[in-house]
């Protein structure tokens, strides 16, 4: 069952969470303590479990015919284990949660509402923002940048143009990756009565959108301030990545699982670059 609830919550993804809390609270509070612990242990492990787990339960048919499922991209449950799943993720989520109110402020505390909301809402019965074209790529970057702005709300960040405009690039990033994500299975999608971005748009329109996204998310960071404004350079890879798709069609949008799978590891060579712009800019602090 332990290796079981591990692979649910997707340990490739643990450090899309971490990280921006992590890097948030600590460039905003410039010290180690207690809430930056705590809160990285959440994010990191905790938070995916429940985003991740709750997926995995309230997804066991549609994931039965999904060959991505059972590795790297999603595990497959199976019936016994989702009771114990859902149980776990509450279980575990809790405690930090209770902590993470305590510590915090009122906006901090909204702004985690927000996020564990989202969690739940992506995939949980009745709420299936998941299904919900246009709102499934919102929620999806919301369960990755909202750890960000918590982190900033739980430090007591400066809320300035610049900072927000690093948000706002954030999260055209967050959408153009739910986005590109969602070609892949647009035609199994529309089989199984599943709306998404894609089965709205179309294979080819969805690219396009996700390749204008990721150029927003290049541009934004210009409005920020020092060396904050070389972060639109982690966009570039995930640009030309989703622009190799330009002309595919729902017929052969299963051929973008091959993009996807690249952005996976995407993601570890935008985090070592957003973490030497992030040494950069302490050391010239």
């Amino acid at each position: 069952m332990i290796r079981a609830l591990l692979l649910s919550s997707r340990p490739l993804s643990w450090i899309n969470t971490a990280f921006p809390f992590a890097a948030a609270y600590l460039l905003t509070a410039r010290e180690i303590d207690l809430p930056l612990v705590i809160g990285t242990l959440y994010f990191l492990i905790c938070y995916n479990l429940a985003m991740y787990g709750i997926n995995d339960v309230f997804d066991y048919e549609s994931d039965l015919r999904n060959p991505r499922k059972g590795g790297v991209e999603g595990a497959l449950l199976d019936r016994s284990l989702h009771r114990a799943t859902l149980w776990a993720a509450a279980v575990t989520n809790l405690p930090f949660l209770v902590y993470l109110v305590v510590v915090g402020s009122p906006l901090s505390t909204v702004v985690l509402g927000v996020s564990v909301f989202a969690v739940i809402a992506y995939s949980a019965p009745v709420l299936r923002f998941k299904e919900r074209p246009f709102l499934d790529s919102v929620t999806s970057s919301t369960h990755f940048v909202s750890p960000a702005v918590f982190g900033l709300a739980l430090a007591g960040a400066d809320w300035t143009p610049g900072l927000v405009a690093l948000l706002t690039a954030f999260f055209a990033w967050g959408m153009a990756s739910h986005a590109f994500g969602a070609v892949q299975d647009v035609r199994a999608d529309r089989e199984a009565g599943i709306g998404s971005i894609a089965t709205v748009l179309g294979a080819r329109a969805t690219v396009r959108v996700a390749v204008v996204l990721y150029a927003l998310a290049g541009l934004l960071p210009l409005l920020a301030d020092g060396i904050g404004r070389l972060a639109g350079l982690a966009a570039l890879p995930y640009l030309v990545n989703t622009a190799l798709w330009w002309n595919t069609t729902d017929a052969d949008a299963e051929s973008a699982n091959r993009g996807w799978r690249r952005f996976l590891w995407l993601n570890f060579v935008a985090g070592f670059l957003v973490t030497m712009l992030m040494i950069a800019w302490v050391l010239g602090a």
